[in-house]
């Protein structure tokens, strides 16, 4: 051991899977990692979510189904006063309570697949006195020297984007970002398409009920052979278009068209027919579905299924709330690890759940009384 030598600076382990620049010797660019436009993908996920009403449902019942849950800890004490702060912290401009924190935070997420939070401290930075849940317009993510470390920027007063002054505050979490990337895929990603032709579906059968819906008609007059009539067949047809434009005017009030000659009416468009949509609905319905793990009758859409089939459905939704819940879970120990500390407690802290259930309660409790039933009789044949 050489007590006299030089001490050996510690060096961050460096990444060898990125690629170097090629003027120096800094292997990470200084947008490594960041999308060139994700705010037009912002706008495009938004977008989706208006104007597909299924989706946007669908993305709101999951936010409900998460669930509450309850926080952890070894003093007793210290856990009740950690859940009063949860549910009295101040969130956004008119919200109150963590759980309104995590519901946008998840909504942001399922959506854009990229959801940004802040811990906002007073001026001496010595309690926590609100959650934001920020706009994604209004920063970037980036990981500037070190792909290992995240880097968030804020707009300033001249819509530039600068680094925010402390990143410790900031809470990120990502929806399976691809390899390499800092923002994550949204769930609504591989739907822009299918949204695209179901609206064209929508579109139309709305333009062909204007067309058809809406009654037109087509009235002809062809005047005799007789040479007066035809000689004041122009008369006559202003005086017949002017008394059916009069009785048409008032729906309220219908009353008859009377006519001389021979008059003939018809319906604009009668004969055509309109396509029959529900095929193709059904058919971009089931893609948005598959995409969402989200059941069918959850929606309210009818469609023919078993009991097993609702079974697994339901249990699919399940391992993805699961998921859900454990993507937050380091968002919500962060928040608290961060109240402790500044109250001088060093305990950890950890998320419990409240159990997700999806079944039938009536049948739950068939189950139970079965198998309280057996346990029972158990004791009777061992007494015996």
């Amino acid at each position: 051991m050489n007590l006299f030598g030089k001490k050996k600076k510690c060096t961050i382990p460096m990444v060898q899977t990125v690629p170097a620049k090629q003027k120096n010797d800094c292997l990470f660019t200084s947008l490594r990692g960041f999308s060139p436009n994700p705010q037009s993908l912002f706008t495009l996920y938004s977008s989706i979510r208006e104007s597909v009403p299924i989706i946007d449902a669908a993305i709101s019942k999951i936010v409900r189904l998460l669930g509450d849950f309850d926080i952890e800890c070894e003093d007793n004490d210290i856990k009740e006063e950690i859940s009063e702060f949860l549910s009295e912290v101040h969130v956004n401009a008119c919200g109150r309570g963590i759980g309104e924190f995590i519901n946008s935070y998840l909504n942001q997420i399922i959506t854009y697949g990229t959801a940004v939070g802040e811990i906002v401290f007073d001026e001496e930075r010595q309690q926590i006195i609100a959650l934001y849940n920020a706009n994604l317009m209004d920063v970037q993510l980036r990981s500037d020297t070190n792909p290992l470390e995240l880097a968030v920027y804020s707009r300033d007063e001249h819509g530039e984007f600068i680094p925010i002054k402390y990143p410790d505050n900031i809470l990120v979490s990502a929806l399976n970002p691809d390899p390499g990337q800092i923002y994550g895929n949204s769930i609504l990603r591989g739907l822009p398409f299918i949204s695209d032709i179901l609206m064209k579906i929508y579109s139309t059968i709305g333009i062909n009920w204007q067309r058809v819906g809406n009654v037109r008609f087509a009235v002809t007059y062809k005047p005799s052979g007789d040479s007066n009539e035809r000689a004041y067949a122009k008369e006559r047809a202003s005086q017949i278009a002017s008394e059916w434009s009069r009785a048409m005017k008032d729906i309220h009030h219908p009353s008859d068209f009377i006519a001389v000659g021979d008059v003939n009416i018809k319906v604009i468009g009668a004969d055509n027919q309109i396509l029959d949509s529900q095929i193709p609905v059904r058919q971009m319905l089931e893609q948005i579905i598959s995409k969402l793990s989200i059941p069918p009758f959850l929606l309210g859409l009818s469609w023919s299924t078993t009991e097993t089939m609702s079974t697994q459905q339901s249990d699919i939704l399940t391992s993805e709330l699961d998921g859900y819940r454990r993507m937050l879970d380091p968002v919500i120990c962060k928040i608290c690890q961060t109240w402790l500390r500044l109250k001088g407690y060093n305990i950890a802290v950890k998320v419990n759940w409240n159990s997700i259930s999806l079944k039938d309660e009536l049948r739950i409790a068939n189950t139970r009384l079965t198998l309280a039933r057996a346990k029972e009789i158990e004791k009777r044949l061992d007494q015996e």
